[in-house]
């Protein structure tokens, strides 16, 4: 698969580490903030997108907490999409002679994931790598210095950029990557994917209770969505963003 483009706008990643050893943020190196700006734009204001309708029709009468304290807000607001369905590519992954059904299982067990947020949220799984969110079959780096570090089976990161359409107003916008380590168990794809595609939809943060979908750690038996983690993603779509609006126009000087 050839190599994305990505703009090191703003290059902040998500990580979740094998097994009983916990989770951390990590961000790198950005460039100069707005250095994707045209004279004259600025970011847009923050607003509120209408929910998407399947989540919007979500009510947990039984289970009315959440998590949402824990979700961290960006400097362009929380990370909410706004226009549907949210595109997802998953990159294949190559059999080996050894193992004819690798590439299979592999696609099998990251399309679950997929399946089970779309009865809540519009996804939509696309054959080509240009798509909103993009899962790719690399084991990220390690994690820690020198003699502490640790394997991790998964990550999240997403950078912002620019969405300059012909004949609409340029929008600001975002995109994802999923770094999924291929080779655990099934079992573990699917929940590294579902809990990574969990942070993709905008829950930038962590639980800390075990049954919940985004629980910092992976555990031995990986829970499936909880009505807490739709809860926060329910409440998370309903705060402000600057994603998914037009730039606002500020007065250049030739035009004072």
């Amino acid at each position: 698969m050839p190599k994305r483009r990505w703009l090191k706008l703003l290059g902040l990643s998500l990580c979740t580490l094998l097994i009983l050893v916990g989770a951390q943020l990590r961000a790198s190196v950005s460039l100069a903030q707005d250095s994707w700006l045209q004279p004259g734009e600025t970011l847009p204001s923050l607003q509120t997108h209408p929910l998407p309708t399947a989540l919007a029709q979500w009510d947990a009468f039984d289970e009315p907490e959440d998590y949402f304290d824990q979700v961290r807000p960006t400097r362009v607001g929380y990370l909410i999409w706004s226009q549907f369905p949210v595109t997802v590519y998953v990159e294949p992954l190559v059999s080996t002679p050894s193992d004819e059904g690798r590439g299979d299982r592999w696609l099998e067990s990251v399309n679950q994931a997929i399946q089970e947020w779309s009865a809540y949220f519009p996804l939509q799984p696309v054959t080509t790598p240009t798509a909103d969110i993009v899962i790719q079959a690399i084991t990220p780096a390690l994690a820690g210095q020198g003699s502490t570090l640790r394997a991790r089976s998964a990550e999240a990161r997403y950078e912002l950029y620019v969405r300059r359409p012909e004949l609409a107003s340029a929008q600001l916008a975002h995109r994802f990557e999923i770094l999924l380590r291929p080779d655990q168990t099934p079992t573990y794809i699917a929940a590294a994917a579902r809990h990574e595609l969990g942070h993709a939809l905008g829950i930038w943060g962590h639980s800390s209770v075990a049954t919940d979908t985004l629980y910092f750690s992976q555990v031995r038996q990986p829970p499936t969505i909880s009505s807490r983690d739709l809860n926060t993603l329910k409440r998370l779509y309903q705060q402000q963003t600057r994603l998914g609006w037009p730039l606002e126009r500020s007065p250049t000087p030739n035009e004072t």
